[in-house]
Parts: C-alpha cells; structure tokens; sequence
C-alpha cells in the first residue's frame, strides 16, 4: 500500500469507528491480530470496542498525527466521551474526558494485523472523578 492508500485506509477506519460501525470491521481488522502484544481475534477487539461504547455512547476518536513507515502506522488521536455508564472503575457523573491516544498499527493485506494503543488512563479517571 502506498503511503496515500495507507492515509485512506486509516481515515476510513476512523470514520467507520467514529460512526460506531462494527459490523464492517473486517474491512479493516484481519481475523487474527495481537492488540497490545497479546494474540487476539478481530471479535476480541470489536467485544473491547463494543464494550467501551457501551459505556461511552459518544465515544469519539480525533486523529491529530499520522506517520507512517512502510506497513507501520502510528497516529496520535484526542479520545473525547461523556460515559453513561460505570467505566474503568468509575461511576457516570455527567463529566466528559479528553485525552490523548498513542496508536501503532501493522497492515498486512490490506488489514490491521498488529494494533496497540496507550492513554493516560490515570488522566482519564481523573476527569471522570472530577
């Protein structure tokens, strides 16, 4: 994939996720991946992402940098949410979080085959405690 397919391919990805569309994930996320280093299924990640919209209905990822290198990406994205339910330990309070997201991906074929992702969990308890 040329850089230019990679950045589409990732917009694509991020709109489809931003609309909550997890039926079509496999557009994107190969049967078998490892999501944080750990081997994982594509229904793995989608019963993660199903779970954290669950909790968060507005759930909303905001690319802010993409690089890429060869089939590497790696994106620095704002999380933004206002949870409805309990989420990583904390109550709803109405309060909204904000925070920055470091991702890095592997495609193969034209799908993610590796995916890990890190946020200041402790920020986003932080904000929602509020």
């Amino acid at each position: 994939m040329s850089d230019s397919d990679q950045r589409t391919f990732y917009e694509r990805y991020l709109k489809a996720l931003n609309a909550h569309e997890f039926d079509g994930m496999d557009e994107f996320i190969a049967d078998r991946t490892t999501l944080n280093g750990e081997p994982a299924t594509r229904d793995d990640l989608l019963a993660v992402q199903r779970h954290d919209v669950d909790a968060v209905p507005d759930l909303h990822w905001e690319l802010k940098e993409l690089l890429l290198d060869g089939d590497r990406l790696a994106a620095r994205l704002i999380n933004t949410g206002t949870p409805a339910k309990a989420w990583l330990g904390v109550a709803p309070t109405g309060g909204s979080f904000e925070i920055v997201e470091y991702a890095i991906y592997q495609v193969r074929h034209g799908r993610f085959v590796h995916m890990t992702a890190l946020h200041d969990a402790a920020e986003l308890r932080r904000q929602l405690a509020g």
